[in-house]
């Protein structure tokens, strides 16, 4: 019988050349050998250091090492991912991982050199990932978890492992004969994911021996049903747009359950924030009690507001405008 990452190597045909985000963990380190063999010459590496830890450096000098004996190009590039007061240091380190991996697939003058970068994640980061959005109430953008395959600014992300249990990728590279470096923030439990990891994927484990592949079909079906969500948003964004914003009377003659897709996504799509679940409910009573000429609405999302406008719903970044 095939194993799960060899079926999954078989089905990933990214364009080429192709470049893989190495950390020097298992994860990254059996997905660039086995993206080497499968396309030798036309792979690349690239290292994000982004200081946070003491042995940063020492990741940086395997990751070189390891390079060098399978006679691959490292792009190493250096990020300050500190976050800012206040932020999620996980989130933060995650932008700035991204944003690095941006400019290392791009050529001196912005042009794209790599239009494929392969992640690592595999089914247990899948599974975390879903458990995690269960404990923050997500919707279904957040149990549909991460995509397999994303395009941003022209680079395609590509996923190939996520149905890849951990702990094959790591009897796998025994077999090669190819260390790893383990990364200590691993074992920290202030980390949500951490505690998931250590605690709930054993008992899962036992409980649903089958687990990572069912959650993994949950994530898909969840991705699913939110592309249709935002199909459907987009539709009504095109019918109730009114420049510079949205006409309230035909907003309002929505249900309200499509008053909060379309709100969800006219926010996230052209102004790039995404309100809280409060600030929703806040902007869905105001719209609901909008009968007057004279009603205002004024609520602060992201960094900016939504104000009405006469007959329109508006988002200002700054302050918000004199009614």
């Amino acid at each position: 019988m095939r194993s799960a990452l060899t079926q999954a190597m078989e089905a990933f045909t990214p364009a080429l050349p192709l470049a893989v985000a190495l950390s020097g963990g298992a994860d990254s380190t059996a997905l660039l050998l086995a993206c080497v063999r499968k396309w030798p010459g036309q792979v690349a590496a690239i290292h994000v250091h982004h200081g946070l830890q003491r042995a940063a450096d020492d990741f940086a000098r395997h990751c070189a090492a390891l390079c060098s004996r399978l006679g691959v190009e490292l792009i190493v590039q250096h990020v300050d991912a500190r976050a800012a007061r206040g932020a999620s240091p996980e989130d933060a380190a995650r932008r700035a991982r991204y944003r690095a991996l941006d400019a290392a697939a791009r050529a001196g003058d912005g042009s794209i050199r790599y239009c494929a970068v392969a992640l690592a994640q595999h089914a247990d980061d899948q599974v975390e990932t879903v458990m995690l959005a269960l404990s923050r109430g997500a919707g279904l953008p957040g149990l549909a978890a991460m995509p397999a395959r994303r395009i941003v600014h022209g680079i395609t992300y590509h996923r190939p492992l996520l149905e890849v249990p951990a702990a094959q990728l790591r009897g796998w590279l025994a077999e090669q004969g190819l260390d790893y470096v383990e990364d200590p923030s691993n074992a920290d439990l202030s980390f949500t994911r951490n505690r998931i990891r250590a605690h709930l994927l054993p008992a899962w484990e036992l409980a649903c021996p089958g687990f990572r592949g069912t959650i993994a079909r949950s994530a898909r079906h969840a991705a699913q049903a939110q592309q249709l969500l935002e199909t459907l948003a987009q539709l009504d964004l095109d019918r109730v747009a009114q420049p510079p914003g949205l006409s309230l009377a035909d907003l309002r003659s929505l249900a309200s359950e499509r008053q909060a897709n379309l709100l969800r996504h006219w926010l996230r799509t052209v102004h790039g924030c995404v309100p809280s679940t409060a600030q929703l409910r806040e902007l869905l009573r105001q719209v609901a009690a909008c009968t007057t000429r004279a009603h205002r609405i004024e609520i602060r999302v992201g960094s900016g507001f939504v104000q009405r406008r006469a007959g329109t719903l508006c988002w200002y970044n700054g302050r918000p405008e004199p009614a």
